[in-house]
């Protein structure tokens, strides 16, 4: 408006011819209004413009953090889940191994069918309610396990290697006749079969026929095979647990002294070598150095 003003004084003549320099100035000073409003407002449509911009370049900083923070925490997650998957591949390879610990444990312990089954869940129940699990909690239940299988699987193989043991101990034990027939003279005093008076025998004698099969009473390693002064043709097998077995009058010996010999194998056939009535098998067992009566090793059974 004020430039419309100015215009129309300019352009009148008579105006000016009136008060010409008054007019003059009073445009003057018009234009300049003008100009210092335009001025004005230009440079406030500018600040306005650069606050949005700083506005908006802020707020693009703001989601460019919050995206990267997002990706950080995706990885992060992910990575507790691949741990998670990793420790529960581990405790399930632990849980197989001890499964089958535990199967063989039940057959070498002879326990009952079904008494305790690896292949089931064992049954659980209760009426508490549920909620959800941190996942630091899931983590720390991990390790608790981790150590609790472990834990187990020092014990399940300490209880194996006692029923291995027990297992070779019972292998190298004598058990069980080592010829057919019956005891026809047993350990201790008796009459002397050729009539010279009382003798202390020093084992039992077994009557069988000549060439039955004389068979090892445990597993052990042959320390003698040959001749012996009145015992005839003698196998002697140490067992390596303090106990050593000897077997006499043999028709023949079948082993040479370094064999290593399974319970049950033949080792000899029955005969009547050396001083002896008649065919039949002579049985000693040895304990630490000192004869026993062999009968209470011949009752028992091997398992």
């Amino acid at each position: 408006m004020n430039v419309i003003i100015a215009a129309n004084f300019l352009r009148s003549p008579k105006k000016l011819a009136f008060d010409q320099p008054k007019v003059a100035g009073i445009a003057l000073g018009a234009i300049a209004l003008v100009l210092a409003t335009a001025f004005g407002l230009g440079y406030l449509a500018r600040g306005a413009n650069g606050a949005a911009l700083e506005e908006i370049a802020r707020m693009q900083a703001q989601l460019d953090q919050q995206a990267l923070e997002l990706t950080q925490a995706r990885d992060e997650a992910q990575r507790e889940v691949n741990a998670i998957a990793a420790r529960v591949g581990e405790l399930q390879a632990q849980a197989n191994r001890l499964n089958a610990l535990g199967d063989r444990l039940t057959r070498v312990g002879k326990l009952k069918d079904g008494e305790f089954n690896f292949g089931e869940l064992p049954g659980q129940g209760g009426s508490e309610s549920a909620e959800d699990v941190p996942s630091g909690d899931l983590l720390s239940s991990l390790d608790a396990l981790q150590a609790q299988f472990d834990d187990s699987g020092r014990q399940l193989s300490v209880i194996e290697a006692l029923l291995f043991d027990q297992k070779l101990e019972s292998k190298r034990t004598p058990a069980g006749m080592p010829a057919p027939g019956y005891i026809s003279s047993s350990y201790g005093g008796r009459n002397d079969p050729f009539g010279r008076g009382r003798a202390h025998h020093l084992g039992i004698d077994i009557d069988a026929n000549t060439g039955d099969p004389v068979t090892a009473a445990a597993e052990g390693v042959i320390s003698f095979s040959g001749v012996r002064n009145g015992y005839g043709n003698v196998v002697e097998i140490d067992h390596g647990n303090g106990y050593k077995t000897l077997y006499a009058h043999n028709s023949a010996n079948l082993v040479r002294v370094g064999d290593i010999v399974r319970a049950g194998q033949q080792i000899a056939r029955v005969g009547s070598t050396g001083r002896s009535t008649g065919s039949h098998l002579h049985f000693e067992v040895k304990l630490d150095g000192r004869q026993v009566n062999p009968r209470q090793y011949l009752e028992k059974v091997r398992g």
